[in-house]
Formats: structure tokens, sequence, C-alpha cells
């Protein structure tokens, strides 16, 4: 398992990987552009090469993220087309990066309706996809349900993938807050929650956690991150994630609140110690 956190790429790719290792973080996150904005971004190729080469020289793992404003089943044409060339070249800096991926967030219908939500998600996906030919896979990250949603289920996730025509170039990223404000799992669920996992297959082609308490309830259908321990999920039930075989070796991403990313080195701590020793 290697635990982690969000860290600010502004600076570039070098300058965040050595922030990421400096907090003793395993694992990073970066955002592709501005998360608020679609605006193409001018790729240093001369910095991207010189934090890949650092992120392999200290075993590091890099997860890359898409701009959240980004929507997979809009209605609309030609934010469809906006959509795809963001992501499009959200892919290409994932791999410049050297990204194991980069996640985006599922579509909304914005009143379409869920069936016809999930067939634009699935249109949208392929016209990114028939061309890319990089090695970081797209990860559909599930969501907390806010407004017209879509990916509240593990269900719903493998349905989308296994109807695109590529499904080998996509996989997912699970939001521990994301997953409990939509009702897919608690402390009660977690068992029954990773079976579904295991059953459905989605399990196979998990690449990342998002890893986050939550400021609201069980199933309020809100997306609040809040600080581990500090929020409605507790230490006790996230350390269910830390603590089991199936989720070994993949990058575990604080996406916490913090003033400062220097608050990111005790939460890495903790994270450390919620898990039990190795023999």
């Amino acid at each position: 398992m290697k635990i982690g956190c969000h860290i600010s790429v502004a600076k570039g790719l070098y300058p965040a990987a050595k922030r990421a290792h400096e907090l003793n973080a395993a694992a990073f996150q970066v955002f592709t552009k501005n998360p608020r904005g679609l605006r193409p971004k001018k790729l240093n190729l001369k910095d991207a090469e010189k934090g890949r080469n650092y992120i392999k020289e200290h075993d590091m793992t890099l997860v890359a993220h898409t701009p959240y404003i980004t929507n997979l089943s809009t209605p609309k044409a030609d934010l469809q087309e906006v959509t795809i060339r963001s992501i499009k070249e959200d892919l290409h800096i994932a791999e410049a990066y050297g990204a194991v991926g980069a996640v985006v967030h599922c579509g909304k219908h914005v009143g379409e309706g869920v069936e016809f939500g999930k067939k634009r998600m699935v249109e949208t996906l392929n016209f990114i996809l028939e061309e890319y030919q990089g090695t970081p896979k797209l990860l559909l990250e599930n969501t907390a349900g806010q407004g017209s949603e879509l990916g509240l289920t593990i269900e719903e996730l493998v349905e989308i993938r296994e109807a695109t025509d590529y499904p080998e170039k996509i996989g997912f990223c699970f939001d521990t807050c994301h997953g409990f404000a939509a009702g897919m799992w608690s402390y009660d669920t977690f068992a029954e929650c990773v079976d579904t996992m295991k059953k459905t297959g989605y399990l196979n082609h998990l690449v990342a956690i998002h890893f986050n308490d939550s400021k609201v309830p069980f199933n309020s259908r809100k997306d609040r991150h809040e600080k581990i321990g500090k929020g409605e999920i507790g230490a006790e039930a996230l350390s269910l994630f830390l603590k089991s075989d199936v989720f070994e070796g993949l990058p575990i991403i604080l996406e916490t609140p913090v003033e400062d990313e220097s608050e990111y080195a005790d939460e890495i701590a903790y994270l450390h110690q919620l898990r039990p020793e190795k023999s």
C-alpha cells in the first residue's frame, strides 16, 4: 500500500514530486490543469522528464486528476466536444508525467435521465479513447450522488466500463467519502462492499483510492471531505481499507481539507499507525 496525498503542481511536476517525498508520501496526485477550467496547458517536457525520473528513483506512484468541470454525459454537443478535447489532453499529460492513470468524475445527466446519461457517457468515453494508445488508464471515480451525478454504485460503474468499446483502457478510482455519502459502504457493510467489488470484477480494475473522511452523514448524497478520524466515517471504519489485503499495493491518496500541504505529513503518519504491523 502506497500512502500519500494530493500535491500542487503549480511550480512543475519535479517540485511536486520533491514536496511529496518530503512529506513521506509514497504516492501522490496532481491535477493535469486548472481543476476549475479547461484551458489547454502548455506541457513543460523537461520538467516532466525530470519529475518522472525522480518519481521512479524514489519508487513513488503518481495519479493524475482531470478538471472537475468536465461532464462526460453533457447533452450539449459543444460541451461534449470541449470535454473530449480536454480529457484527451489530460491523458497526454498523464502519460508524460508517468502516472498510472487519470481520474475523471462520472457524468451528470442534468435532467435528461439516468439512461440517457449513461448512454451519453459511454459515447463520450468512446470518442476520447478511440485513438488513445497511452499507458495510463482513464479512471472512473464513484460519486457522492449530488444532483444528477451518475456512478453511485459499483455495479453501475462496471456496467458503464463494459458498455464502452475500449474497456481495457478504463480503470476505477474509489473515493471513500463519496462511497459513504452515496450509501455504498459503512463500517457495518464494508465486507459486503468488498464482496461486490470482487463479484463484479471491479476490484480487478481498481487502480487508486481517494482516502477521505466525510463531513456529512451516511447516504447524505453530498460531497464534503473531512480529515481522517474527524468526520462521520471515523478512523475505525476507514482503517478497514488499510488492513484489507485486497487493496495492497494500491496508491492511497489523501484529499482531506488542509490549509497547507505540510499538514499531510501528520495524516500520512497517522494512516501508517492505523495499519497493522506486517510480520
